[in-house]
C-alpha cells in the first residue's frame, strides 16, 4: 500500500543524507604529516630567532649539509622498515666505503673511480646483509649488528689510527658543490632520490609488494611475492645510498678515519619513524621521512646554533626517537579505554 499525502498539504522535502566521505584537506590535516610540517615551522621560527644570521640563504644553505647525507640513507632504510625489518649497520658500510675510497685514491684512481668503488663497496655490504636476512634467516637486527662491528672493525683494521686525505681536488665537488646557486649537489641529490622514492613506494607494484611484506609476510609469501629476494633487493639498496652517502660525506670532509659516520644508525632510524613509519612494518609514508628528515636538520642545526654540546644533541635525538614510537602506542591506548568506558 502506497501512502499519499493529504490532498493541500505539502509534500515534504527528500532528506538529504551528508556526504561522509572525507576530504583529502581535511584527511591531510589531521595526518601525521601535517603534524610534522607544523612541528618544522615552529623550529624554523626558532631559529630563526635564536640567530639573526638564521634566514640569510647561504646560512640555510650550509643547514642542509647538517642532514642530506643521513637522509639519503633514511630514504632506502624507509623501505626496509616497512618490509619489517632494520638496518644498523649503515655507519660501518659508509666506514667501509670511505675506507676502500682512501686506499683507492691513495693509489691513484680518479674521481669516476672512486665513486665507482664506494658505490660498489656499498652494494656488496648490502648483499652480504641481505644473504644474512634472506638466505640463513637470521633475524636483521641481530646480523647487522654483527655486520655493524664488522664493517668497521676492517676500516679500523685498514687504517689503525691514521687518516687518509689524497684525494682529487674534484672529489670534493660531491660534498661542496653545487648544483645552481645556493642549492648543493648534496640537497639537490636529496630532492631528486626523495621524487623517486615516492614513486617508488607509492605507485608501484614493488612498492605495494614491500608493505605487503611487513604486514605480514607469510601472507606476501602465499601470494607468490618473492618475499626473500624483494629483501635482498631493500639490503642492496640501503647499501647503495649509504656508498652514495659515503661519497658525499668524505667529500665533504675531505679525508677518511675509521670513526666517520658513527653513530649514524641512531639518527637515520629516528629520521625514518619521526616520518610516521612503523616501525613493525607494513605502513608508512615517504613525504613523512621527507619532512622528519627537515625537522631534524631544522633541531640540530638549531642546537648548533646555540653551540650545544654533541652529547645533548645525542639525547635530544634519542627522546625524539622514543617519544615518536611511545606515542602512537599510548594515543591506542587511550583511544581504547575511552570505547570501553
Amino acid at each position: 500500500m502506497t501512502l499519499q499525502a493529504a490532498p493541500g498539504s505539502a509534500v515534504p522535502a527528500p532528506r538529504i543524507l551528508p556526504d561522509r566521505l572525507v576530504s583529502p584537506l581535511r584527511r591531510f590535516a589531521t595526518s601525521w604529516e601535517a603534524l610534522l610540517l607544523a612541528v618544522a615551522a615552529a623550529v624554523f621560527v626558532a631559529n630563526a630567532l635564536a640567530s639573526p644570521y638564521f634566514l640569510d640563504v647561504w646560512n640555510l644553505s650550509d643547514a642542509t649539509f647538517n642532514f642530506t647525507e643521513k637522509s639519503i640513507v633514511a630514504l632506502a632504510m624507509a623501505f626496509v622498515i616497512m618490509a619489517g625489518e632494520i638496518d644498523l649497520s649503515v655507519g660501518g658500510i659508509v666506514a667501509l666505503c670511505s675506507t676502500a675510497m682512501g686506499e683507492a685514491a691513495a693509489a691513484g684512481l680518479g674521481t669516476p673511480g672512486l665513486v665507482a668503488v664506494g658505490l660498489g663497496v656499498g652494494a656488496a655490504c648490502g648483499l652480504f646483509n641481505g644473504l644474512l636476512v634472506a638466505r640463513l634467516g637470521l633475524p636483521s637486527i641481530m646480523a647487522t649488528i654483527g655486520t655493524m662491528s664488522l664493517y668497521r672493525g676492517l676500516s679500523y683494521l685498514a687504517l689503525g689510527d691514521g687518516v687518509l686525505k689524497g684525494y682529487p681536488a674534484d672529489f670534493a665537488w660531491f660534498g661542496q658543490g653545487y648544483a645552481w646557486g645556493p642549492l648543493s649537489v648534496e640537497f639537490a641529490c636529496f630532492l631528486a632520490l626523495s621524487a623517486v622514492a615516492g614513486v617508488a613506494l607509492h605507485r608501484t607494484v614493488f612498492g605495494r609488494a614491500v608493505r605487503a611484506i611487513g604486514s605480514n609476510a607469510f601472507a606476501a609469501l602465499f601470494s607468490g611475492l618473492r618475499v626473500g629476494r624483494i629483501r635482498v633487493v631493500l639490503f642492496v639498496l640501503t647499501g647503495l645510498a649509504s656508498g652514495l652517502a659515503a661519497v658525499m660525506l668524505t667529500g665533504r670532509l675531505g679525508s677518511t678515519r675509521p670513526s666517520i659516520a658513527l653513530g649514524w644508525e641512531l639518527d637515520v632510524v629516528t629520521i625514518v619513524v619521526l616520518g610516521g613509519v612503523s616501525i613493525q612494518g607494513g605502513s608508512g609514508t615517504m613525504p613523512g621521512v621527507v619532512i622528519a628528515a627537515f625537522v631534524m636538520g631544522l633541531v640540530t642545526y638549531g642546537l648548533g646554533l646555540l653551540n650545544v654540546p654533541g652529547i645533548v644533541m645525542s639525547i635530544v635525538v634519542g627522546a625524539m626517537l622514543i617519544g615518536t614510537i611511545a606515542l602512537p602506542i599510548l594515543v591506542g591506548r587511550a583511544l581504547r579505554r575511552r570505547r570501553t568506558a
